[in-house]
């Protein structure tokens, strides 16, 4: 009698692991252009009310070459970056603290409970009158829109650690700070990339409108001028340049996190 044949059973264990395709991307990207193209030719679409892909791309090369778009760019980032900057050391050092301390947890998680559904550019008014109507009353705003949703994104890290792997570090007698800098904030930095994500996104939402509220220069002031004037094609050209700000954002984000975590 002959031996029955085994079969190799396929490995089912790979896990959810969906990773990005740079060409599944552009794809996607370049399909929705070429569709909005189509249909602007097509239907006939006043540019006014929609300019097409080809005439936004056309403002945006004349804006960058013979307007001052760069600098009003430069501006917009360099108001993110202070004001998302000390959101984010104030946020995690909240964060961290309630994820590690018990009054910390209580006082905290009760103050961005309470303070986290305020709209923060309602605050601007307020933040002008501290500050001033210059920089610091953009960035203050920024810097607190910023800061609330890092703080929540840290403790929530710190929770999701394993608590077996904070007992073993514990009974092998590991000081605090190790334990902290070895197994919490590795375990926790997956949260804190993605809350980086979610409060990037804030503070580029937060700059462009408090630009237009109280602000000469900067992309806000800009998009907000283009749209006074009616000229629809440079105000889409604007859209656009945020959008790339945003892209950029996420792109140096995932580098990071790729970096950092690549031990998951």
């Amino acid at each position: 009698m002959k031996p029955e044949r085994l079969e190799p059973v396929p490995f089912r264990g790979g896990g959810f692991a969906p990773r990005m395709s740079r060409a599944g991307g552009a794809v996607a990207l370049l399909g929705l252009i070429a569709l909005w193209q189509a249909a602007t030719s097509i239907l006939h679409v006043s540019p006014l009310f929609m300019p097409s892909p080809l005439a936004i791309a056309a403002a945006l090369y004349q804006l960058v070459v013979h307007g001052d778009l760069l600098s009003q760019v430069g501006v917009s980032v360099l108001r993110i970056l202070a004001g998302w900057s000390l959101g984010v050391v104030a946020g995690l050092a909240l964060g961290l603290g309630m994820g590690l301390f018990s009054f910390a947890r209580s006082a905290g998680f009760s103050i961005v409970s309470a303070l986290f559904p305020i709209p923060k550019i309602a605050l601007l008014p307020l933040m002008i009158l501290w500050f001033g109507i210059g920089e610091g009353s953009k960035v203050a705003t920024i810097a607190l829109g910023v800061f609330f949703p890092t703080a929540i994104s840290a403790a929530s890290g710190v929770d999701s650690v394993p608590r077996n792997l904070i007992r073993m570090a514990q009974s092998f007698g590991l000081p605090f700070g190790d334990i902290v800098r070895k197994v919490v904030l590795p375990g926790a930095l997956p949260s804190i990339l993605a809350g980086f994500r979610i409060s990037s996104s804030i503070a580029l939402l937060l700059v462009v409108s408090a630009e237009m509220i109280g602000a000469e220069k900067g992309i806000g002031a800009f998009v907000l001028q283009a749209g006074n004037l009616m000229q629809t094609d440079q105000l889409l050209a604007g859209v656009v340049v945020l959008s790339l700000i945003g892209l950029v954002v996420a792109r140096a984000i995932g580098a990071l996190e790729a970096r950092l975590i690549d031990w998951r």
